[in-house]
């Protein structure tokens, strides 16, 4: 299939807004037996403050715990049912889902709109202080005790200023997380939790005219809240900033940042394309060069973080042993400084664009789950407001030209506003780039 014929592919939906202002959309696929029940909440970190962080990644947990009318765990009668349940939080939104037979698709929205309108009665400070605990713990495995796993947080700190909500990670800082008071978490639900901030996409088995029903009969009821302000913020990196973290690791890694285009603005495609033929794949040009002819480098990886607000540019380097990150980033300097000049070849950009719509296709394959059609229903619902914004987004690759890479990388990958971050093992600061500074993570 060549990259144009994708525009033959759709994904129809019909939606409907509720009195509440609930969205509900929907999309038909009778292959399966099957339907998928996707929420967003428009609601994430970003909308925490600095010293009262780890709301939302909370509230993904307490809402799996129970809610008034259905005060037990939330993944038993979904499973028994033959179904599958996850959710995620992020900078921007947070998200369930389930997939289940069709038979089952009343049981699932009777608990989401439980959750959506009752969860607070079922929230005890016994239930609070034990998802609390189970939150400190996933950090403490995922950033605190795992090789690397500060380090992101370091970097992400930089390129963000201490008052932007960018700036803390998702899962909340350990003291502000123990600083949380139940009533805090209160407040936060009723203010974003609600009817008018959130998005209900059902795909699968099922009619467009029952799914509406469906969505008014258990949906219907519940109570409007007051929209929230959109979060703003503005960020700058006017210099190159040079940081040093000493970790338990064995070998050293350098980390090189860029503030970048946010989701959906002018240049984050040609970001996306850019770090794909940077670094995806073998014939990548730093692979080509860092891994397999000069072997200075045990990986290598790029991508364009894309947020709502801004995003940012990560270039990821692990050194091989005999190796200085000071070669690495040599070498990275002068395979971004030929890109900027001469732009990607066409094979490089045909190579680019035959990823992106492999990704595009994939992602049309399930009704289900993280990144199913779903999923892409509510987020361009929530984040662009069309759920049908499928074809522009893949448009945004497919008119994207050489050009317009190198013109986007000349812009936004400049060196003197970038932050390089040098992972050391612990007691060998030596090895860290000439002029990096010791930073503190907690």
């Amino acid at each position: 299939m060549r990259f144009g014929d994708v525009d033959d592919i759709a994904l129809p939906f019909a939606k409907r807004t509720l009195s509440n202002g609930l969205d509900v959309i929907v999309h038909e696929d009778h292959h399966v037996p099957i339907v998928a029940v996707n929420v967003w909440y428009h609601v994430g970190s970003k909308n925490e403050l600095p010293g009262r962080t780890g709301f939302a990644h909370l509230f993904e947990h307490l809402m799996f715990e129970g809610s008034s009318h259905h005060n037990t765990g939330f993944f038993p009668p979904i499973q028994r049912a033959g179904g599958l349940l996850n959710g995620s939080t992020n900078t921007d939104r947070t998200n369930y889902w389930e997939v289940v037979p069709t038979s089952a698709i009343d049981l699932v929205l009777w608990m989401e709109s439980d959750r959506m309108g009752y969860l607070l009665p079922a929230v005890t400070p016994e239930r609070f202080e034990t998802q609390r605990d189970v939150v400190l713990n996933e950090r403490r495995q995922n950033y605190e005790n795992r090789p690397y796993g500060f380090a992101l947080m370091a970097l992400v700190a930089a390129l963000f200023h201490e008052r932007h909500p960018y700036n803390w990670p998702t899962i909340g800082s350990a003291e502000d997380l123990r600083a949380m008071r139940l009533e805090d978490m209160q407040t936060f639900f009723r203010t974003y939790y609600h009817t008018s901030n959130a998005s209900l996409a059902l795909a699968g088995d099922i009619e467009t005219e029952r799914a509406f029903d469906l969505a008014e009969r258990y949906f219907g009821d519940l109570p409007a809240g007051p929209r929230p302000a959109p979060v703003q913020a503005i960020a700058e990196v006017t210099c190159e900033g040079r940081l040093l973290l000493e970790d338990r690791v064995e070998m050293p890694r350098l980390y090189i940042g860029w503030l970048s285009p946010a989701s959906y603005a002018d240049g984050d495609a040609e970001m996306d394309l850019l770090g794909d033929l940077l670094a995806n794949g073998k014939t990548s040009r730093l692979y080509r060069t860092l891994v397999y002819e000069r072997r200075v480098a045990l990986d290598v990886s790029a991508y364009q973080s894309s947020r709502e607000l801004a995003g940012f540019f990560l270039l990821v380097a692990t050194a091989a042993p005999g190796t200085s990150l000071a070669e690495i980033e040599t070498l990275i300097g002068l395979e971004l400084q030929a890109l900027t000049e001469s732009g990607p070849t066409e094979s490089e950009m045909a190579r680019a664009r035959a990823q992106v719509e492999a990704h595009f296709i994939y992602r049309l394959q399930t009704v289900g789950g993280f990144g199913g059609k779903s999923d892409q229903l509510n987020a361009y619902n929530i984040m662009r407001g069309d759920p049908g914004y499928f074809q522009q987004d893949l448009a945004r690759y497919r008119d994207a030209s050489i050009e317009a890479v190198r013109d986007t990388a000349r812009r936004v990958l400049g060196f003197d506003h970038r932050v390089l971050l040098s992972v050391v093992p612990r007691g060998q600061r030596h090895l860290a780039l000439p002029g990096a500074e010791p930073v503190a993570v907690s």
